[in-house]
């Protein structure tokens, strides 16, 4: 069964100070997130860089990690293309490599109506088997409907989560569970920004950064528990690197690599060209957001690097 509860962070694409993927430490990430309590694992998104990727490239990343995961938790692969049937190749690729699951973004670089929607789904939904998630992130207008949400379901039941990055979700996460029956999940986005509201209100599961995957599984569980106090606790502690870090796409790759980095996780920091020219006032304040959670780490008695990898070294730091 594929009943997703909990934590599933996105993995980010580590790369050699020449911009060549390092493989070596895309394993390390896997066992950080295994041992950070992850339910699961998803790559390459838009936080693993899958924009800067080659197609060959997100294919290969997909069975790394499946390899490095050895079955110990789910990999979803995330099969992102504005057409439809290379979306579906993508997704075919990520079942035949061994993902439990695929997830695929809905374009949105213009404004497709709902048919259209529905028709790109259906590609990729008759091409698999395994369950699909949707992630419907939509700055410029409203994501899709529940209504939608419930007839692609009855189309597809292995259509199964919708993966909002909205606020004030409560009461979508609400109408989605009527419409369906509970068939189908809403896990949450953005970086866990909305984990507090969401969880009681049935969010099945958070996709945020690596970076703080085993924070975040404590706030999950102690909301599960209903122990929303001791939850905000720790929340108030990630919030500010959260927000910081989500004020721009390409910012947030340089903040989440140093936080692994600090954290004793990444050697490198490389981010793929195009990208964000990170200034020494962002670098200054990215690394004392990242003491702030490592303090809070020291403070709730957690391992600053749970899977033990050998630490970073400041010395052969790459911008």
């Amino acid at each position: 069964m594929f009943d997703i509860d909990g934590i599933i962070p996105i993995i980010p694409t580590p790369f050699t100070p020449a911009e060549e993927i390092d493989w070596e430490a895309l394993d390390e990430l896997i066992e950080f997130a295994i041992a950070g309590d992850a339910w699961g694992v998803c790559l390459p998104a838009y936080a693993s860089e899958f924009y800067k990727l080659s197609e060959e490239e997100r294919r290969q990343v997909v069975a790394r990690a499946v390899a490095a995961a050895k079955g110990r938790v789910p990999v979803i692969a995330q099969a992102n293309q504005p057409a439809a049937r290379h979306a579906a190749a993508l997704a075919v690729a990520g079942q035949k490599a061994g993902a439990s699951a695929i997830a695929v973004a809905i374009p949105r670089q213009f404004t497709i109506p709902e048919a259209g929607i529905l028709r790109y789904l259906a590609t990729i939904l008759e091409a698999i088997e395994v369950p699909l998630i949707v992630q419907d992130f939509n700055p410029g207008g409203t994501s899709i409907s529940p209504q939608f949400i419930a007839d692609l379901h009855r189309l597809f039941p292995h259509f199964r989560y919708v993966k909002l990055e909205e606020p004030l979700l409560a009461a979508k996460i609400e109408a989605v569970r009527e419409a369906t029956n509970g068939e189908v999940g809403v896990i949450e986005g953005w970086g866990g920004m909305y984990i507090l509201e969401l969880i009681p209100a049935g969010s099945c599961g958070v996709m945020p950064s690596l970076g703080l995957v085993d924070l975040l599984a404590r706030i999950y569980r102690l909301l599960k528990e209903k122990r929303m106090v001791e939850a905000y606790e720790v929340f108030q502690g990630v919030l500010p690197q959260i927000v910081y870090s989500l004020y721009n796409m390409e910012l947030y790759h340089h903040a989440e690599k140093r936080l692994l980095e600090d954290r004793g996780v990444l050697r490198t920091v490389s981010v793929r060209s195009a990208g964000w020219p990170l200034e020494a006032r962002e670098e200054n304040h990215i690394r004392f957001l990242n003491s702030r959670v490592l303090a809070l780490l020291d403070r709730l008695g957690m391992p600053r690097n749970p899977a033990g990898n050998k630490g970073s070294d400041r010395s052969a730091r790459a911008t």
